[in-house]
């Protein structure tokens, strides 16, 4: 049979893209090779799979109905003189205008002028491997040729779904911009050729907005940058806007606004200008901006060269767990956090060992399979198979410095893009808070490993809550579960509180002459974990507390212990928090962490002897005086809807901080009007709610039933029901998706036998599942036993790995972790391994411990 009619045999496996579709031609779906692999790339013609040489088999063998593929092989040539040795020369590389990575105006990651690309392309028909070179085959189909021509000009499906960069903090818009005053004064401004009006200086240049005139810059800590004549003149006339001369391009310009004291956006900038005769579209950048001084100044000094270790010459490791991960703009916090999480025995036998498992078991949508995906993490970093020294670096390895060996590691956009989706956080662009990402991680594994193993559990632990009633000494314990210790950072208890005044006054009495203080100056509060643990331990007064046993409110205190001890303890330093003008910042302090914690003491001891228990009741509907009982009103025992009290002040403090108003409205009801903080830890509790926005409802109940509230996920229809009162078909539904019946049961109960509802309340509660007490027919309906899935021992740890962060707030900086390997620390610094030679564990964030069997 001719070539060409084994091409129109497959005709029926072959789809044209009509667009729109994801075509996964940049990487395999099941592992980190490329087109430029050894083996190269394989791209179903029918589903758009991307599999490399070692998967396609298997991708064929369990769907068959796709037999035909588009092979794509790249070589990378080095062209001659790139690297120096040809006439040829590289033109200067270009300093990054933005603080971001492989976008327009950051940091250039790409090899693109320095390698000729050298690409193959055939049609490959399987089992056989069976090539036909294209497009050397004359007549080829024309059904086949529209469908090679349109996966080789459609953007794959990682450059699709690629974010861009990390940015620093977004710059407000100056709120003198809009009615910025210019002088009439004649003063026009060369394109060139600038001279501060008062020194010799030409480097460093600002140019006031309001008139024109041009003085220099801030005096830097070293004493480089300018003889502030910049600040001196706002000062002299309070013309409040300058713009940073050699910065100005068609695309902006660093702006700062000496009254409000910061960098800021303005929107009419090419307006200011042209008064001053500078036409904003013709100017090129000579000067460095802001943000590249700051990259200049944080590399080198600071906790970023602290916590890079900058200044040590590391030994790059290789192979099996010693894998990196590129970063992709703004990823490093998925980086630091999935290098951790891979260190565990459980994730590295639920994902890594099982490999091969889940790849028999994987849909052919592999891409969107989150088990899928992440078992492609585990293989990726801990296979060693992407993280091999190249041969010229073998070669090279006497000559060349560590410093000079090109890591390349793994680029995981299929899992960022996979477990992003939907979030209205980790589906964007912006840098995100490794805490949060940890713990939204851990939600969905949770959720993806119902009915199976689920590595989550070494992580788990089970918190005991005490709380006394003041006035009538009773007592309540309840338990929760939870995979993280956030412990308070309490400045105001910092070891060197003295020097901390001090160096606060010397800097307030410099910002005063708008000069800064030198980086190596910088004072830092001093703390140690035992005394994070103990503000931890310390009880907590609820001053609006209702007392079951005196059916009024009083005042309680509330205190927490451990029920149980996990496996691993990850520990969370609150060292984000909100500043008294709301304004988010981070703790700059300095931890003393030891290698080893015994925290035996905090475990809970439940109930003791001589202790009261308050007597079962619930709180009765906010707006009803307690104890209303039997004397309810007529609204509340026909179930009319009620407006609920809520201190409209907080909600306004919340909505301009960015929040729903309706979200607000609700965190205030649900904290009991209890403030601000309580309010905003509810929000942060309930962003991934689907009604989070929704407008709040209250549903009032009669006297001794408590109050329903209404969502947006109210409506719909409700499932027939049986003769228990719940749907048969509700409950197997729910249990198909990994439920066991009794919590299915205790779902579609909390909301009224309606499936979509409890199938979202189920999702919503999933933490709270295992300690919420069951009624009768839930435990009817429990095959096996209902205690909470957790492990115990000893609440002795050692410290295994922690995770640091760069910057002044979650939204920019960046992450690096630290992880102890073979008796050593080792420093994953995004796709760059290496020995740690001076691990700042001083200033982590995020720490892990191991329980000391």
């Amino acid at each position: 049979m001719s070539a060409l009619e084994t091409l129109y045999g497959y005709l029926p496996c072959v789809k044209v893209p009509r667009g729109g579709e994801k075509i996964y031609k940049d990487e395999c779906i099941y592992c980190y090779d490329t087109p430029e692999s050894e083996g190269g790339l394989f791209v179903c013609l029918k589903s758009y799979m991307g599999l490399c040489h070692l998967h396609v088999q298997k991708f064929y063998e369990k769907f068959p109905e796709n037999p035909i593929y588009l092979h794509l092989k790249r070589t990378k040539l080095e062209i001659s003189g790139a690297a120096g040795g040809g006439e040829a020369e590289d033109p200067p590389a270009k300093k990054p205008t933005r603080l971001a990575i492989g976008v327009e105006g950051g940091f250039d990651v790409s090899e693109e002028g320095r390698y000729e690309i050298q690409e193959e392309i055939a049609i490959v028909v399987m089992p056989g491997y069976e090539s036909f070179p294209y497009p050397s085959i004359e007549d080829t189909p024309v059904q086949i040729q529209l469908a090679i021509e349109g996966i080789l000009k459609s953007s794959g499906a990682d450059k699709q779904s690629a974010v861009e960069a990390w940015d620093g903090e977004v710059r407000q818009v100056s709120k003198h911009a809009d009615k910025l005053e210019q002088l009439n004064n004649g003063v026009k401004v060369p394109p060139k050729g600038w001279k501060c009006s008062r020194c010799d200086l030409v480097e460093n240049l600002w140019m006031n907005l309001t008139d024109g005139s041009i003085s220099c810059g801030r005096r830097y800590f070293d004493g480089s940058g300018g003889n502030n004549h910049a600040v001196d003149h706002f000062r002299e006339t309070g013309f409040p806007l300058a713009v940073k001369l050699g910065t100005i391009t068609p695309t902006g310009a660093d702006v700062y606004s000496y009254d409000e004291d910061d960098m800021v956006e303005d929107p009419h900038l090419a307006r200011h200008l042209a008064h001053f005769g500078i036409n904003m579209m013709s100017m090129e950048k000579t000067d460095k901006t802001m943000t590249e001084l700051e990259i200049d100044i944080n590399q080198r000094v600071g906790e970023w060269a602290t916590i890079q270790e900058s200044d040590k010459q590391l030994k790059p490791m290789y192979g099996p767990g010693y894998t990196g991960m590129k970063n992709m703009g703004n990823s490093c916090y998925l980086n630091s956090v999935m290098q951790v999480i891979f260190t565990l025995p459980d994730f590295r036998k639920r994902y890594f060992e099982d490999y091969d498992l889940i790849l028999n078991r994987a849909p052919e949508e592999a891409p969107s399979d989150f088990t899928t995906q992440m078992a492609k993490v585990g293989y990726g970093l801990l296979s060693g198979t992407f993280s091999n020294p190249p041969e010229e670096e073998m070669a090279a390895a006497a000559a060349a410095p560590p410093a000079k060996k090109v890591q390349n590691g793994i680029t995981p956009r299929m899992f960022k893009t996979l477990i992003g989706k939907g979030h209205p956080e980790f589906s964007t662009n912006r840098q995100q808070d490794a805490q949060e990402f940890f713990l939204h991680l851990i939600n969905i594994i949770d959720r993806h490993s119902r009915g199976t193993f689920n590595p989550t559990v070494s992580l788990k632990y089970m918190a005991e809550e005490r709380i006394q009633c003041v006035q009538s000494g009773k007592v309540r314990y309840k338990q929760r579960s939870d995979y993280l210790l956030s412990l308070p950072v309490p400045v105001e208890l910092a070891d060197n509180r003295e020097e901390l005044v001090v160096y606060e006054t010397r800097k307030r009495e410099k910002e005063s002459k708008g000069e800064k203080m030198d980086p190596k100056e910088l004072v830092r509060a001093k703390l140690s974990l035992q005394t994070c643990l103990d503000s931890w331990a310390e009880p907590e007064s609820i001053q609006d507390f209702y007392s079951s046993a005196l059916q009024a409110r009083s005042v309680a205190n509330k205190s927490t212990r451990f029920a149980t001890f996990p496996n691993y303890l990850m520990v969370h330093l609150k060292k984000f928090t909100i500043g008294e003008d709301w304004v988010p910042k981070k703790l700059d302090v300095s931890m003393s962490i030891p290698d080893e914690l015994d925290l035996e003491h905090l475990r809970g001891k439940g109930i003791q002897q001589g202790e009261e228990e308050l007597p079962e009741g619930e709180e009765p509907p906010m707006g009803e005086p307690a104890g209303a009982g039997a004397g309810a009103t007529a609204a509340t025992a026909t179930g009319q809807k009620a407006e609920p009290e809520i201190d409209e002040e907080t909600v306004i403090q919340l909505s301009e901080m960015g929040f729903p108003t309706e979200a607000c409205r609700k965190a205030v009801y649900y904290t009991s009007n209890c403030g601000a903080e309580a309010a905003m830890d509810w929000i942060m509790q309930h962003m991934d709610d689907p009604d989070f926005a929704q407008p709040l409802q209250i549903q009032r109940a009669p006297a001794g039933q408590r109050p329903e509230p209404e969502g947006a996920a109210a409506g719909g229809p409700r499932a027939p029901e049986s003769s228990s009162g719940l749907s048969e078909e509700a409950l197997t539904i729910l249990e198909a998706m990994g439920f066991t019946r009794g919590q299915a049961i205790r779902g579609l109960k909390a909301t009224d036998n309606n499936l979509e509802r409890a199938a979202d309340w189920l999702f919503s509660h999933s933490d709270e599942l295992d300690t919420m007490p069951m009624d009768t027919a839930e435990q009817e309906s429990l095959p096996v036993q209902a205690t909470p899935q957790v492990q115990d021992g000893t609440g002795k740890y050692k410290l295994v790995a922690f995770i640091s962060h760069m910057g002044t707030s979650t939204m920019c900086g960046h992450y690096v972790c630290h992880i102890l390997k073979d008796g050593r620390l080792v420093i994953y610094n995004d796709e760059k391994v290496a020995v740690s030679e001076n691990p700042p564990k001083d200033l982590a964030y995020l720490y892990l411990y191991q329980r000391i069997q």
